[in-house]
């Protein structure tokens, strides 16, 4: 990899007040893994994450990164961290894209928290805009926006029973399963200065479709969550965050990817959201993603603004999840302080794309 390749990579930052990490405990148990490590490791922290907790733990023998919670009070069933250790154990003899695990740690005497170490994918990730120094022409910036799809296609595409990933499923009805846990779950997270969401719920309800198809999902497909390659930045190497992850409905995870999708043409409020170059010139529009899975997967449906108003609503409650921690002095995160209003942004837009249907 050549110096200017090197350059735009993101190897972490300055660990945040109130989120140190005791790595000679963690390099003790890492031991114990099988890791021969020499020396105390370089430490970072990745700032682009506004759950789970993130840190690059760089040894003279490896490279590797950990994940644990955030503290406070957190959703039954959130921040699971085995479960993610599971679900890339399973993946990646047949999903290549996702980093190789070291081991899980569930004994939250030794940092305050369970925890999993993996192997860390070097590369590019793409935050709100490109690294300094990587700049796509429209041709290029489109073949990302394919490559960024046929990724997740190939992960729907995965056969669940074979792979042993079918343990992850309930059975049909994950969609209406879906719509009823985030309901609760924004009951239980909201505070005073937010929407109750209730026409955008009662909508939702009435008009829950059945599933297309169970495979698997990722549940948080974004460019944030994927690394390029430094050398052709077009291309995939590397899916990172699976805490999401489950076996579900194809057209849910779509329905995700397209409410984090800030295109050229959006408006301010929408543009404060931006948490990826999904606006660069010659990238798709929501819409002509939603087209391009169609026809290449051959599912289709006449109920997509479900899908869409869903996945805006359940943004919105992850959103005040995270804000919920901070109203109430559990993190001191300053990138958490304004969540409250995306999340009434996102009910706006919500009854927006409700109206438009007449």
């Amino acid at each position: 990899m050549t110096d200017s390749a090197k350059s735009v990579i993101d190897t972490g930052g300055e660990v945040r007040q109130g989120e140190e990490l005791n790595t000679d405990v963690v390099t003790g148990w890492l031991r114990t893994k099988g890791l021969t490590l020499s020396d105390k490791p370089e430490l970072t922290q990745y700032s682009g994450g506004a759950s789970n907790w993130t840190y690059r733990l760089k040894y003279p023998e490896a490279d590797l990164i950990l994940r644990r919670p955030p503290k406070g009070t957190k959703a039954k069933g959130a921040h699971d961290m085995g479960r993610e250790f599971r679900i890339q154990s399973l993946l990646k003899p047949v999903y290549p894209y996702v980093p190789a695990m070291v081991g899980h740690c569930a004994d939250e005497s030794l940092i305050g928290s369970e925890f999993y170490v993996m192997h860390r994918i070097e590369g590019i990730i793409p935050r709100k805009h490109m690294p300094r120094g990587v700049q796509l022409d429209r041709d290029e910036a489109r073949q990302l926006s394919i490559n960024f799809l046929d990724r997740l296609i190939e992960l729907h595409q995965i056969d669940i029973h074979t792979s042993g990933l079918n343990s992850l499923s309930k059975g049909s009805g994950y969609t209406r399963r879906q719509l009823d846990g985030w309901n609760q779950r924004y009951d239980k997270a909201r505070t005073w200065n937010v929407s109750s969401f209730n026409k955008v719920r009662r909508w939702l309800d009435m008009n829950c479709p059945d599933d297309v198809k169970l495979c698997m999902i990722h549940n948080d497909w974004r460019l944030d969550n994927v690394v390029l390659n430094p050398s052709n930045p077009t291309e995939i190497i590397g899916a990172l965050d699976w805490e999401l992850a489950t076996v579900g409905d194809p057209l849910m995870d779509l329905g995700s990817v397209i409410t984090y999708w800030v295109q050229a043409d959006d408006n301010f409020l929408m543009k404060m959201l931006q948490r990826q170059p999904s606006n660069l010139p010659g990238m798709m529009t929501r819409q002509e993603m939603v087209d391009y899975y169609m026809q290449k997967t051959g599912i289709h449906t006449h109920n997509w603004t479900f899908y869409e108003v869903f996945g805006l609503f359940r943004i919105a409650v992850i959103a005040q999840q995270i804000y919920y921690r901070y109203h109430h002095k559990q993190t001191r995160n300053p990138a958490f302080k304004n969540f409250w209003i995306m999340v009434n942004y996102f009910d706006w837009r919500c009854k927006s794309l409700i109206r438009k249907l007449g």
